[in-house]
C-alpha cells in the first residue's frame, strides 16, 4: 500500500480543498473549505459556471447572502462526492461577534437543509477566539456541529473541548512557519513544533476523556503528516495527498488513544481572563491567530468583489 492508503487505516483523511476533481481523485472521507480555498476554486475555469448560476439564482439577495449560497453550493457538490462531512466557514469578520457568528451558522445550516442535506454532514467552521468558542457552545447545544479553526495553543483547544465543540483544527504548518521565521531553524520530524502542538492536544484530550475530535491541519510537507498518523483526522491539501499516494515507504502509527502519554499533563479549566492571558503569553499563537483572521477577511473581500462584478 502507498502511504495514503496506510494512513487511512489509522486516521480519517480529509481533503483540504474546494476543487471537486481533486477530492474525487483521492477519495477522502470528509472535506474542509475556507474563504481562501473557495476564492482559489471560483477562479478556475471549470467552476465559473457554478458561480454564475449562484449569482443568477440569488440575484435578489444582498451580496453577503449570495456569498453564503456560493459557499453552500460548493459544499453541496462536495457532499455528493464524499461519504462524510464538509466544513463551511462563517465570515471571519464575525470572529469577535458571538451573535453574528451564531446567526450566520444557523443560516448556512438552513441552506444545506433546504438543499436536502442533514446537518450531521455539515461542520460550521469558526475561528477559535473566545467569542468564536462561545458561539460554538451555543450552536452545539442546538445540534449544529462546529469545527474550530485557526487553533495554535493547548489553551484554545481546552476551551473548545470544555464548550463541547465537535472538532478542532490545530494548525501545524503555520506554527512551523512562525518558528522557522523567528529562529532560522527548519525543524523536522518529531522536533517540528507544529507536530508537537497537535500531539500535546491529542494526548490531553485522551487523558481527560474529551470527546472533541482532533484534526491536524495546515501541513507544509508529508513528514508532518506521517508524524501525526493515528490522529483522529488530518485535513490535507491535494498536492500532499498526491505525494502520499506516490510514496510506498512504510507508515507507522504514531498516535493512539490506548497509548497516549499524559503523566505530565495537568487538567486546566479556563475562564475568559485566563484564556486571554494564556493566548497573550504565547507570541506565536497571538500573531498567527490575528494573521489568519486578517487573511480570511481579505480573501472574503476578494470573493465579494468577484460576486459584485458578476451582478
Amino acid at each position: 500500500m502507498n502511504q495514503l492508503e496506510q494512513l487511512k487505516q489509522y486516521t480519517t483523511v480529509v481533503a483540504d480543498s474546494g476543487d471537486f476533481q481533486a477530492i474525487k481523485a483521492y477519495k477522502p472521507h470528509d472535506a474542509t473549505t475556507n474563504p481562501s480555498l473557495i476564492l482559489k476554486a471560483v477562479q478556475m475555469p471549470e467552476y465559473k459556471p457554478l458561480m454564475e448560476k449562484v449569482v443568477r439564482d440569488y440575484h435578489h439577495l444582498p451580496t453577503a447572502k449570495v456569498i453564503d449560497q456560493l459557499l453552500v453550493a460548493f459544499g453541496e457538490e462536495i457532499l455528493q462526492i464524499i461519504p462524510g462531512r464538509v466544513s463551511t466557514e462563517v465570515d471571519a469578520r464575525h470572529s469577535f461577534d458571538v451573535q453574528a457568528t451564531v446567526t450566520q451558522a444557523r443560516e448556512l445550516i438552513t441552506a444545506y437543509a433546504e438543499a436536502g442535506f442533514d446537518r450531521e454532514r455539515v461542520l460550521i467552521k469558526i475561528a477559535a477566539t473566545w467569542e468564536g468558542i462561545r458561539a460554538a457552545e451555543i450552536l452545539e447545544k442546538e445540534g449544529i456541529h462546529c469545527n474550530l479553526t485557526l487553533l495554535f495553543t493547548l489553551g484554545q483547544a481546552i476551551a473548545c473541548a470544555e464548550a463541547g465543540v465537535t472538532l478542532i483544527s490545530p494548525f501545524v504548518g503555520r506554527i512551523y512557519d512562525w518558528y522557522k521565521k523567528n529562529t532560522g531553524i527548519e525543524p523536522e520530524g518529531p522536533a517540528d513544533p507544529g507536530v508537537q502542538s497537535v500531539k500535546r492536544i491529542y494526548n490531553y484530550f485522551r487523558k481527560f476523556g474529551y470527546k472533541t475530535e482532533v484534526m491536524g491541519a495546515s501541513f507544509r510537507n508529508t513528514s508532518q503528516i506521517v508524524e501525526l498518523a493515528g490522529c483522529d483526522l488530518l485535513t490535507i491539501s491535494p498536492d500532499l495527498l498526491q505525494k502520499l499516494s506516490e510514496n510506498n515507504e512504510p507508515l507507522e502509527r504514531k498516535l493512539s488513544a490506548d497509548t497516549a502519554p499524559g503523566a505530565h499533563l495537568h487538567k486546566m479549566s479556563l475562564d475568559e481572563k485566563s484564556f486571554r492571558m494564556m493566548l497573550n503569553d504565547d507570541a506565536m499563537a497571538t500573531e498567527k491567530l490575528a494573521d489568519g483572521i486578517r487573511q480570511f477577511c481579505a480573501d472574503a473581500g476578494k470573493l465579494k468583489q468577484l460576486v459584485v462584478a458578476m451582478r
